[in-house]
């Protein structure tokens, strides 16, 4: 992760993006696509996976670009589809399926809200040579519908609604996104908050301690709750 004032890096990568392109990617690193990708969430995930569905495509050949989100999409009159705004989904609900997935599907980059826990990294992205770029703040679901230049296909939009439908779509500079997590397991976040960590003490010094009853009692600042 680079120092405060660093100028961010920029990289315009094509899908399927290629093993020696993903190796490269940098944590912090600002990151645009261009190609196909698709979505899928717990509602592709358990249809394919746990109910035994085959794949509606051939995954490994359409895309290693997995979108965890759910977009704002309308049927225009000549029944093709306009999405205006795509918002990412918190990835770590869908942590039980991806070491299946991967197998699975040949995804090599997750793209989500929120990233995943250090442990996840380690025990399932890695052994994929798998990495997660996460979108930037809020808000920002608007600017991703412009790099939305065609709506390939929208299979099982009838069963699984829009939200969990698998949306296959043709982009252009795609993003921003940043680079949470490497091929190391290094996390972009977790880095941030051991800095952040190392003043919580000073900053709360002389403070009575907080108790959040409703959710376990704790009064360690540096403790996260998700």
């Amino acid at each position: 992760m680079g120092k405060p004032g660093d100028k961010l890096k920029k990289v315009r990568l094509t899908t399927p993006v290629s093993a020696e392109a993903i190796a490269k990617l940098e944590i912090g690193s600002v990151v645009t696509l261009d190609g196909c990708i698709y979505t899928g969430r717990e509602g592709v995930y358990k249809r394919i996976l746990d109910d035994g569905t085959t794949p509606p495509v051939d995954l490994a050949a359409l895309s290693n670009v997995n979108f965890h989100c759910s977009p704002a999409a309308a049927v225009r009159d000549d029944g093709s589809y306009r999405v205006g705004a795509v918002t990412a989904t918190a990835s770590f609900r869908f942590a039980k399926w991806l070491p299946r997935w991967f197998e699975v599907s040949g995804a090599r980059v997750i793209i989500g809200k929120g990233g995943m826990s250090a442990e996840d990294y380690k025990n399932i992205f890695v052994p994929a040579g798998a990495v997660y770029l996460t979108t930037v703040g809020y808000g920002t679901g608007a600017l991703l519908g412009r790099g939305i230049k065609h709506v390939k296909a929208a299979h099982w939009l009838d069963d699984l609604g829009i939200a969990q439908a698998m949306w296959v779509f043709e982009v252009e500079n795609f993003g921003p996104f940043l680079v949470e997590s490497d091929l190391q397991g290094n996390s972009l976040f977790e880095q941030a908050n051991a800095q952040i960590a190392t003043g919580l003490k000073a900053l709360y010094a002389g403070t009575r301690p907080a108790i959040l009853s409703r959710y376990g009692e704790t009064d360690e600042r540096s403790d996260e709750l998700i």
